[in-house]
């Protein structure tokens, strides 16, 4: 090892506190980034792959039969920005029954509505059907389902007791559309077959776009098709950037909250160890005229002390890309999960260039305070051995020494003012743990209220199930069509009950249907309401709560994937049944993936199908004791053939793993500031020793001396706190809408809002807290130093 590794290498062993500082801020700074650009590259690999292989659809557009011929949908594929399309392929929404029984399934099962579609070959240019299991259709009496949506495998039969002559197709494989483009797949002539006689046959096209990549270019290749496109006759859409997005929106909802701590991470580790590498110049003013004098080159000295902040900046981007990595891993197993495919891990590229990147922001942070090392003369750095006092702060000790205070608390609070640029950059480490702090907090209020509400139905306190074979929320319940459903409890006998049951302050009935709507591929999960349920309906973005028939409520997500606005509509069909609905207002919650319509229970009365309520979520008057309810309920309930339980929730593992993660980072953050202030303070106690002696000698008793440590950071802690709040709640407003916008929601305004002036209040204090908490090891140490040792100190 040669002189300059040697000298690096003791400076990195001499200054172990600051060889810490420097690993933590680094280890923090990069597994935030690394978490947050890994999981926004590697969570969309499996579904990029798989929609470049299979020759996804940028966009599956459906058309009205009777206002479009096939041949005039044929000519939609020449439309400005198509490069390819597919089709038109004939659809039809039809009711499946098992015809045979399996280990998975017994035969006379009702399944959930599906979207059919006519199709000659799996191949083509655009939607490339992926076969999982069995083969391809070669002849009528065959069906393709899609991976998944329905429990049967290939050998299963399934007939549709709807359809003209209730035909039975035996299932001959299981296979994927990418964008999830139908649900089962039969030839031409059956899906023709399937429909209902004298309905308007309906058509999806598949088209690749010139330009894709965003809501915006998609809709522009919309336009243009439905320009091409006889007036009217286009009805539906959906883009491959919807479905990418439900795919990977568990991931997804990771990157925004962790870039900016990766930001912050990132700044901070700038700062301190700036902070770290100028308090080592400046402590080791004499040993570099030394080394000057033995022969260093001021290049040499530069380039020693930006090396000891990059080897332990290198150990903390080591680790840092060991621990984002491992903490990617079950996020990312999931994506791959969805596709079939191995768990993706984050990109060799992303491993290289995070941490070279945080190098370069070391060695860019360390280059100054190095540069003026090099630049001391040999003679004037071995004399002085510790740069002379600056004299500055005399006139705010002075003016402190006049206030009605300990003269220990007037010494610190000037303290400050004799070194002002160490006492700003000590500030905003605090600045940045404090915001930090408060940008935490935000996310967990927010994740809270999310975690609360994303559940339908889950504001009261009791739920009273009717019988009927309706299963909890988020379940589905199936009919075994081998004997009838067991009756569901009479509602008004129940809403009686619970009227007259002392302790019930309000309610409502809710069930459950699965129709077909229009615009969306697939089953439609129906929530239909009884009663007034806006005091437990979910959080509303935008429009008004369900108040009459005809109307509908359902989330960002349903309208994208339907292509439509608050104020349109949409046709529900079931049987040969159509209603149409107007969309009032724009709600939020996750449950059935958020693609679930609230509607009043006249809707499902209109369509012919059971609208008597199966479930009732209860609310209890304030002071109710629950177990006692409970019990007189269940008493009037039995006889009834109902059922009343606590409603316990549900809990999000997502949610969870994010509060976790927030709370990490965060404490992370609030150590490596906490750790910039024991760095500052020590250089600064060190600075001062020699006056330290002095007022030892003068009789300062060492809680004195703590005091005056401590007040000297806390004027810095208590401002910095006051600039964090504002930071830290205008970076959560900031990050709280991409989160939704990542999983292709809109969070409420309420969801955002959480912070209340009480609570502002006290992370005002969280920089005091961090400042005082940095300053007290190096107090403690100035208290415990000996006068004559103090003295003796140049």
């Amino acid at each position: 090892m040669n002189a300059l590794g040697r000298v690096v290498r003791a400076g990195v062993g001499r200054r172990r506190l600051q060889t810490a500082v420097m690993i933590m801020t680094t280890l923090m700074a990069v597994t935030a980034s690394v978490l947050a650009a890994g999981l926004l590259v590697a969570s969309q690999a499996p579904f990029n792959h798989a929609f470049a292989q299979q020759r996804g659809a940028h966009l599956t557009a459906r058309f009205d039969g009777a206002k479009a011929t096939a041949a005039e949908l044929t000519a939609t594929a020449r439309a400005q920005g198509v490069t390819a399309a597919a089709g038109p392929f004939r659809t039809v929404a039809v009711r499946a029954r098992t015809a045979s029984s399996s280990d998975i399934i017994p035969e006379g099962v009702d399944l959930p509505p599906l979207t059919v579609a006519g199709r000659a070959d799996a191949g083509g240019d655009v939607d490339r059907i992926d076969l999982v299991a069995g083969a391809w259709l070669t002849g009528p009496g065959q069906i393709v389902v899609t991976k998944d949506l329905l429990p049967v495998e290939p050998g299963a039969r399934l007939t549709f007791p709807d359809a003209p002559g209730s035909p039975t197709l035996t299932v001959v494989g299981v296979a994927r559309s990418v964008t999830g483009t139908a649900d089962a797949w039969v030839t031409p002539a059956r899906a023709a077959e399937l429909a209902a006689p004298g309905g308007a046959p309906e058509y999806e096209m598949f088209y690749r776009l010139a330009h894709a990549g965003t809501d915006a270019q998609v809709a522009a290749g919309r336009a243009a098709i439905a320009a091409a496109a006889p007036a009217g006759a286009l009805t539906g859409s959906q883009s491959s950037l919807t479905v990418k997005q439900e795919e990977t929106a568990n991931a997804m909802a990771f990157v925004p909250f962790l870039a900016a701590f990766g930001v912050l991470g990132l700044l901070l580790s700038v700062l301190v160890i700036g902070i770290v590498v100028s308090g080592a110049v400046g402590a080791a003013t004499r040993r570099i005229g030394v080394l000057k004098a033995l022969g260093f080159t001021p290049a040499q000295v530069v380039r020693a002390y930006v090396g000891q902040a990059l080897i332990p900046a290198a150990v903390g981007c080591v680790l840092g890309l060991v621990v984002g990595n491992l903490l990617a891993l079950p996020v990312l197993a999931e994506v791959g999960e969805a596709f079939d495919g191995p768990s993706e891990s984050i990109p060799l590229w992303i491993d290289v260039a995070v941490p070279a990147a945080a190098l370069c922001l070391v060695a860019c942070a360390a280059l100054a305070p190095a540069l003026r090392a090099g630049r001391l003369r040999t003679v004037e750095a071995i004399a002085a051995g510790r740069p002379p006092g600056t004299g500055r702060g005399r006139m705010a000790r002075r003016l402190t020494g006049r206030l009605a205070v300990p003269r220990a608390v007037g010494l610190g609070l000037a303290g400050p003012f004799a070194r002002p640029a160490r006492s700003a950059t000590m500030a905003a480490a605090v600045v940045f743990g404090a915001a930090a702090v408060t940008f935490g907090v935000g996310l967990a209020l927010t994740l809270g209220a999310i975690q609360s509400g994303r559940m339908l139905n889950s504001g009261g306190s009791v739920v009273v199930g009717t019988g009927g074979g309706e299963g909890p929320p988020g379940a589905q319940a199936v009919h075994v069509g081998g004997g009838p459903e067991e009756p569901k409890a009479d509602p008004a006998q129940v809403a009686a009950a619970l009227r007259a049951q002392p302790g019930t302050s309000r309610f409502y009935g809710t069930t459950q249907a699965e129709v077909s709507a229009s615009g969306i591929t697939g089953a439609t999960t129906v929530m239909a309401y009884q009663g007034d349920a806006s005091w437990a309906g979910p959080p509303m973005v935008s429009g008004d709560w369900l108040d009459g028939p005809g109307q509908a409520v359902v989330t960002t997500r349903f309208l994208k994937a339907a292509g439509i606005r608050v104020g349109d509509t949409v046709t529900l069909t079931e049987q040969g049944r159509h209603v149409r609905v107007r969309i009032v207002g724009e709600a939020f919650f996750t449950e059935g993936q958020g693609m679930e319509l609230l509607t009043p229970v006249s809707t499902l009365s209109a369509l012919g199908l059971d609208a008597v309520p199966g479930r009732y979520t209860v609310e209890t008057a304030p002071g109710t004791d629950l177990a006692s309810y409970l019990t007189a309920l269940d008493d009037r309930l039995e006889p009834l053939g109902a059922v009343a339980l606590v409603d316990a929730g549900d809990e999000s593992s997502v949610i969870a793993a994010m509060d976790a993660l927030i709370g990490t980072l965060t404490l992370l953050l609030v150590v490596v500031a906490g750790l910039g202030v024991l760095n500052t303070v020590v250089l600064d106690t060190r600075d001062r020793v020699h006056d330290l002696g002095v007022l030892k000698a003068l009789g300062m008793a060492p809680r004195q001396t703590v005091t005056m440590v401590v007040t000297s950071v806390a004027g810095i802690g208590l401002v910095a706190g006051a600039v964090a709040v504002p930071v830290g709640v205008a970076l959560h407003h900031y990050v709280t809408p991409l989160m939704g916008d990542a999983v292709g929601m809109t969070l409420p305004a309420a969801h955002i809002a959480v912070y209340d002036a009480s609570g502002l209040a006290l992370l005002a204090l969280g920089g005091l807290v961090i400042a005082v908490a940095g300053a007290l090891l190096p107090a403690g140490w100035a208290a415990r130093t000996r006068t004559a040792t103090a003295l003796r100190t140049e």
